[in-house]
């Protein structure tokens, strides 16, 4: 009989007596049956118990139930709930019960996404998710798409294939000869580009110091006539939905006349181009099928668990020429390999989330909910519009506020006592050179009672920063 080390038989116990698993999946349960009605933000004794972490790398073999007790007892608590309806600080979705439940199973299988003989159901997966993206949004039937971690990598991967199809038009192909001597690419975007594309742009090879920046309206929208002549040497980035004003660039004026230039046009859609994918806000995307590629986040607008992103590209030759690696042990076949459309090789199985999130809701679930965030943000911006001491400044489109107060020192004060009473959590940002309040709604769990118990929140904080303030 083949013996096994000591570790091999407290593993294989571990695996086959599941008392572990039983363990972590009944405090998992805990945390959610709490969750709706704990504090937005972790209280300072939480934060303060996460010192209970810091120790030196163990030498010896630990004990599972003891670690998962760990998590549970000083995790849990500083875990910032955004799962919830009052978490409003950055573009965090929160997530579909049937996602979260598939990611669970997951989990346990485990999966390498990266090639169908690894694992035939999530090569399955990707077709269908593909299938059924291309449709919900009314894109090309030749688009294409890369299951990556976020919008981040999924805006890198449809810089590179731009620059794959420009210089190939050209000549020049990058995949062999590299970028030194290769001719220049321009890139042109506006000025309230998020952040995650200047850093695609770097990494990409373009330089940020290169970019031609386009003038922006006070919505954040690029200025058609303010841009520069277009032609067949340019990647054109444009955007549907600002981070902080939810605004969306004017895809009918722009698209149709760039790409008959000969522009590549990407799209970075991280949370707004779900939009696209309803009856009531598809007008915010009218004629973005004209673009090359487009990024988006399935774990913001969709309520996807972390993480999952996506890379739609109509020209499939320059998205895989652009990420694809060969090697001898590879096996390749005439199916459809993950790894082909993404940067990463080795890539979780994040595509099963987004199949369950899609299947669960359907096209008339993925409406209502989309159009839902929409309506609870109105809701909010109409509240704020009542009280003394807050102004709106941007036209609520999709489901991003804006705020802020007489001051900027205000507004500051005002964020802060908003994040220390723990009822929402919203941040900061800088608009036209103002300190604002962004607010971002995006979870499906959102009702309007917890609107408004959140503008009762944000109209206390003031109060008390007015009082505070009137003493000094």
């Amino acid at each position: 009989m083949t013996k096994k080390t000591k570790l091999q038989d407290k593993m294989f116990a571990e695996m086959q007596d599941k008392t572990l698993f039983k363990k972590a999946e009944n405090y998992a349960f805990d945390y959610l049956n709490k969750v709706f009605d704990r504090h937005i933000f972790p209280t300072e004794e939480a934060l303060k118990d996460l010192s209970k972490f810091e120790e030196p790398m163990p030498e010896k073999t630990g004990d599972g139930e003891q670690i998962i007790d760990l998590l549970h007892q000083y995790g849990s608590p500083a875990v910032v709930p955004y799962i919830g309806g009052r978490y409003f600080g950055f573009v965090n979705g929160s997530m579909i019960p049937a996602s979260l439940a598939a990611k669970n199973l997951t989990i346990y299988w485990d999966q390498n996404a990266a090639m169908q003989v690894m694992s035939p159901i999530i090569g399955k997966l990707e077709i269908i998710v593909q299938n059924w993206l291309v449709d919900l949004f009314g894109l090309p039937k030749n688009t294409v798409a890369g299951f990556v971690s976020g919008t981040s990598m999924a805006n890198l991967s449809a810089l590179v294939a731009a620059r794959y199809r420009i210089l190939k038009n050209k000549g020049w192909d990058v995949t062999e000869q590299g970028l030194f001597g290769a001719p220049k690419i321009r890139v042109v975007t506006h000025k309230h580009i998020h952040s995650s594309i200047l850093k695609a742009i770097s990494l990409a090879g373009f330089g940020k110091g290169n970019i031609e920046v386009v003038d922006c309206d006070t919505q954040g929208r690029i200025i058609p006539s303010a841009m520069p002549e277009i032609d067949n040497n340019t990647i054109l980035i444009l955007q549907a939905g600002n981070v902080s004003s939810g605004a969306f660039d004017d895809f009918a004026t722009i698209c149709k006349k760039a790409k008959e230039k000969g522009a590549w046009i990407h799209i970075d859609g991280a949370f707004g181009l779900w939009a696209g994918a309803t009856k009531r806000l598809k007008h915010l995307t009218k004629e973005f099928e004209y673009a090359n590629s487009y990024a988006v986040d399935g774990h913001k607008t969709l309520n996807t668990p972390y993480d999952s992103g996506i890379i739609l590209c109509q020209d499939e030759e320059a998205l895989v020429s652009a990420l694809h690696t060969s090697a001898s042990y590879l096996i390749s076949t005439e199916a459809r390999e993950g790894m082909y459309y993404t940067p990463e090789m080795s890539k979780r199985a994040r595509v099963v989330e987004l199949w369950a999130a899609l299947k669960y809701l359907g096209k008339e679930g993925v409406d209502e909910m989309v159009y839902g965030m929409h309506e609870r943000a109105k809701q909010f911006a109409t509240a704020f519009e009542k009280m003394d001491g807050f102004t709106v400044i941007n036209e609520v489109v999709f489901n991003q506020i804006i705020i802020q107060c007489e001051t900027d020192e205000m507004t500051t004060a005002v964020m802060h006592k908003v994040q220390e009473l723990r009822d929402c959590w919203a941040g900061g940002a800088i608009w036209e050179g103002r300190q604002v309040i962004r607010i971002s709604v995006c979870s499906w769990a959102t009702t309007e009672a917890d609107i408004e118990r959140s503008a009762a929140s944000f109209e206390e904080a003031y109060e008390l920063v007015q009082e505070a303030m009137a003493t000094v």
